[in-house]
Parts: structure tokens; sequence; C-alpha cells
């Protein structure tokens, strides 16, 4: 080479040695693709701009309200700058176009379950929902590169969940108070001799109390010092520890407070209660103890919840009380109660979303009453000597379930909580029960006619001493229907009760059975023929049933009540409920 060069000619030599220039020359050889570099370098930014702009649009779209989120999800990406929005339905695959962006909205149920992948916790389509995945495809902007190549289609999507719950439960509030009742009641249902006046039931019954705080003091008394409320609930505990933590309760007056204690002293130390069965918090069992959650308020009745407690203490047990003549125109009263276990271990009170629900317990009376006759001497030689009121009373378990919280304007006042009411199936007789045990409640029980009154006849030459009379009769209320209760704000906050009753429901019972109470002679095996007695003998047993009617129906209506039953009616209440706040989860 060197060669080479030296024979070329002089200015040859020198022009090829020379090197000022060669960086204008590599700038002009290089420039075009420098350029060509630097365009497809701000047209990557600017896309990588948008899709972070786009994503956080669809961050913002998918904490809309569920029950309105199509609309709202349109009118965000419209509002933020991304023109008609088109919303395809699943599975088309129209095309995003310049200016019309395309977004798809799916509804379902999110799942913060730590055992699954992320991209599986969100279930499309599963009810109740509380979850909303928005899905968003746009035109990206190319500011140099459109010349040489289609815009890319930017796809962003987001999963938003928020969870509606609501606080409600079912049963009924004491419409009467009577005191000796009361305590005889609850001193079978407790195991003990309690001895409270009617004031202090009243306290009692008009008493609501924070169901958090009331289980962070049952925590201290049963040595729970840390932990979550559902470490508190997996507890078994004694209903004199349950009344004591409600009377530890800050906000009670001291007549409440002075009757939980003395009902807590009083108690029977075996009378344990599963506090699964009493509360389910749902989601807010994973509370800290001592946290609250935000926006729901949890609160239940005082003596609601204290029976509550003593019905499932007492589950698949019987109750012997022994009334005396407590009642006018009766000369004693003897009531067997029996309580079972409310189907799949439905709580008393609940926290929870769409589709939770909380029944009653299944629950038997038989009432056995001595009625004082009218008339003694029916004349005719017919001498009536006692008059029975036997009742069995039967109820199937009452349902409250929630099937929507909504908040249509998205704001707390606007809340809105159904609840769908089924009144417990009730049956009356009068009659005598056979069959499986009376607390046996996995089969149904056998009645037969029962013996009503006892007569004794003198006639000439014949005296019969005692002629049973016997009786039957049933009478049945209920439908199969629930019945739809709505709850709004005002409801809410001022823990308003709403009944749900049968359609069929009949005021008086007890009246209507002994209207269709059918008597006979029970048979003495002599050959002789009593039913000409029948005539003589209704004319006086009927009025003196009727007579005592009133009272038996307030007999049992408190009674029922104190169970947190009542015949042909279920009583709900929604103490709290948020619609939730969305959060971003995927």
């Amino acid at each position: 080479m060197e060669k080479n060069l030296a024979r070329a000619p002089r200015r040859v030599r020198r022009f090829l040695k020379n090197s000022r220039g060669n960086f204008a020359v590599m700038t002009a050889l290089t420039l075009p693709f420098a350029i060509v570099l630097t365009a497809f370098a701000v047209d990557e930014g600017a896309l990588y701009t948008e899709r972070r702009h786009a994503q956080a649009i669809t961050d913002i779209a998918a904490n809309a309200n569920i029950g309105r989120a199509e609309a709202v999800v349109a009118a965000t990406l419209a509002d933020n700058g991304l023109g008609s929005v088109l919303l395809r339905p699943a599975g088309d695959t129209t095309p995003p176009l310049p200016g019309r962006p395309v977004a798809e909205v799916v509804k379902g149920r999110y799942i913060p379950n730590s055992s699954e992948s992320v991209a599986s916790r969100f279930k499309p389509g599963v009810q109740p929902y509380n979850a909303v995945q928005v899905s968003l495809k746009k035109t990206g902007r190319l500011y140099f590169g459109s010349s040489v190549m289609a815009p890319p289609v930017i796809g962003t999507s987001a999963i938003a969940s928020s969870t509606a719950e609501a606080s409600f439960s079912v049963g009924s509030r004491l419409l009467r108070l009577d005191g000796g009742l009361l305590n005889a009641l609850l001193g079978g249902l407790l195991g003990g001799n309690i001895s409270l006046s009617v004031m202090d039931y009243e306290a009692l019954a008009k008493a609501d109390i924070g169901v958090l705080p009331f289980l962070d003091a049952l925590a201290t008394r049963i040595g729970i010092t840390a932990g979550t409320y559902s470490d508190v609930l997996a507890s078994d505990v004694r209903i004199g520890q349950i009344a004591a933590a409600m009377a530890d309760v800050p906000g009670l007056d001291s007549t409440t407070r002075i009757a939980l204690q003395t009902l807590g002293a009083r108690s029977s130390a075996n009378l344990l209660v599963s506090l699964r069965s009493l509360i389910d918090l749902g989601n807010v069992a994973r509370l800290g103890i001592g946290q609250r959650p935000a926006g729901l308020d949890i609160a239940a009745n005082v003596l609601s919840m204290l029976t509550a407690s003593a019905a499932i203490a007492n589950g698949d047990h019987q109750v012997a009380v022994d009334l005396g003549g407590t009642l006018p125109g009766l000369g004693s009263l003897k009531l067997n109660i029996a309580i079972g276990e409310p189907p799949q271990s439905s709580p008393w009170l609940a926290v929870g979303e769409e589709g939770t629900v909380v029944r009653t317990a299944q629950t038997r009376i038989s009432l056995v009453a001595t009625v004082s006759p009218l008339a003694g001497n029916l004349g005719g030689g017919i001498h009536l000597l006692s008059i029975r009121l036997p009742l069995h009373v039967e109820i199937a378990y009452a349902e409250a379930r929630l099937n929507s919280i909504e908040c249509p304007t998205g704001r707390p006042e606007s809340i809105r909580v159904r609840v769908g009411t089924t009144p417990g199936i009730a049956e009356l007789y009068i009659a005598e029960a056979y069959g499986s045990g009376f607390a046996d409640f996995t089969r149904r029980l056998l009645f037969r006619p029962v013996a009503i009154a006892d007569v004794s006849l003198k006639l000439l030459l014949i005296s019969l001493d005692l002629i049973k009379v016997k009786g039957y009769a049933h009478a049945r209320m209920g439908n199969g229907e629930p019945i739809a209760l709505t709850f709004t704000r005002a409801d809410i906050d001022a823990k308003a009760v709403k009944t749900a009753r049968t359609s069929d429901y009949t005021a008086s019972l007890t009246s209507s059975l002994i209207d269709d109470l059918k008597l006979s002679v029970e048979p003495l095996g002599l050959g002789i023929d009593l039913g000409w007695l029948l005539g003589t003998v209704t004319k006086a047993v009927s009025p003196a049933l009727r007579g005592v009617t009133p009272a038996v129906d307030a007999l049992l209506d408190n009674v029922l009540g104190l169970l947190g039953i009542k015949l042909g009616e279920a009583d709900v209440r929604v103490t709290g409920a948020t619609c939730g706040r969305s959060v971003l989860v995927q």
C-alpha cells in the first residue's frame, strides 16, 4: 500500500493523508439514520406516556359503582379526553379507531385468597358481584412513524373491588312485659332463679350495644388479649360471661348494667354458647381486637342478644316451666319449651354481603292449662269436673336473606338494603303429641285427640264418675315466598324494626282453634252410647275455653317474643350498612 502511495502524484498523496473534514462527512452519512432513530424514540416515549395516561384513566374507571358500572365507566373515559367510547360486550372483537376507543366492563367476584395466583382471584360473572374489571383499547398516536407503520393499539386493564356489607338480625322484641312470666322463662332458660322487675326488662328491651365493643369486653374476660375477632368468635363461653361482658360496654344506663350483672351472676355455669352460632362478622372478623370497620355500625339489642344466647345454649334441650295460676281463669299452667338448632348453624346476627342468611331456631311449645268451669252442674245429672286446654305449637325457623346493598348515587346517604324475609310456618294443635321425643327435631311429631274435659254422669241407677271428653283441632299459617323488606339510610340510623307477616295470619289463633275443636266421648266399653252428652258438654266447654283465649294468646306472644319468634311474623333489623370503598386490586 505504501509503495503504491509513493508512486502516486504528490497532490494525490497529500489529499489522501489529509484528515480534516472527516466529521462532516461522517455526519452527512449517519444523520439520516440518527433522525430516523430519534423519531422512533420520540414516538416510543410518547406511546409510553400515552399508555400510562390510559392506564391511569382505566384505574379511575374501574372504581365505578358496581350497580351502574357501564354508564360510569363510559362517562369517566369520555370525561378524561378519550372521546366517544364504544362499550363492547364480552366476545365482541370490534377494533378501536382513531378517536374511538373500545372498552369492556366485566362484573364479577374478587376473592383475596393468598393460595391462588393473582391472575385467578377475579372470577368473571360470579355473584354476588364485588368487583369490576375494565379493559380499554385505543389507537396510539405516532408523530413521525405514521408514514412507515400503522399506529399500534394500546391496551390497559384494571380490576377494582369494593365490599358492600350490612349488619342485620332476625327475631322480635317483646311488646308486652310481664315480670313474673319473664323471670320464670328466663330462669328456665338460664338455669337460675331470676327476679328482675318490669322496669329492669324495659331497660334491657330498649338498650342497644355495639357488638364489637361487646366482643372487646368479652375477649378480656376470657383471657384473649391479642388476635382478631375471629379468635374471639371461635370460643365457647358461658351465658354469665356474655351478660357480664355486655354490662362492661360503655354507654349503658345503671338499670340496664345492674340487670345484666344480676343475670350474669344467677345463670348456670354449665350453659355454654358457641359464639359463631350467635354472631357471624364476615370479613370484619379479620380485624384485630379493638379495630373498627370504616362506615359500618354493628349493633344489637341487649335483651334479644341475651335471650338468643340462652336459646342457643339450650339448643336441642327442653325447658319446663310451671307458671301455676298466673293467668286469670286458669287453675294451673305448665309450659314445655324445646329449642332446636337453626339449620346450617345460621347465626342470630350477621355481617355480610349479598346472599348472607340469618335464621331463628325451630321451636316447640307445649302448654297445658287447667281452666276453671263457668258452671259445674250442667243439668240432667251431668257434672263438668274439669276442663283442660292442651295446646301444642310447632314453629319452623324464620329466615332473612340479604338480597342487595345498593348506593344508587354512589353516596352513603342513598344506600338501600333489601332483605327477603320468610316468617316461620306455624302449626297449632289442641291435641296430644306422640311419636318421637319432644326435643327431637329430626322427626315430626304425630298428634291425636286429647282429653279436654272430665264429666260425671248420674242417671237413675247409672253412675259414671269419670267420662273423658276428647278433642282435636289443628290450624296452620305460613307462606313459602319471601317478603321483601327495604331499609333506607334513615331506617338504618334509627335501627328500625320491620316486620314480614304471613298472608294468612289470624289474630287469635287459639280462638280459631276452639272454633274448630271437635269433641268426642271416650268409649267406656260398657256398650252405652254417650254421644248425646256432647251437645251439653260443648255448650259449657267452648265458652270456658274461649274466655281464657286472650290471656293464652298474650302468654304465647310473650313466650315466643322472648325466644325471638312470633306467630306468622318475622322481625328484621339492619343496624349498619356500607357500599364499601373501591380499591384497585389488579
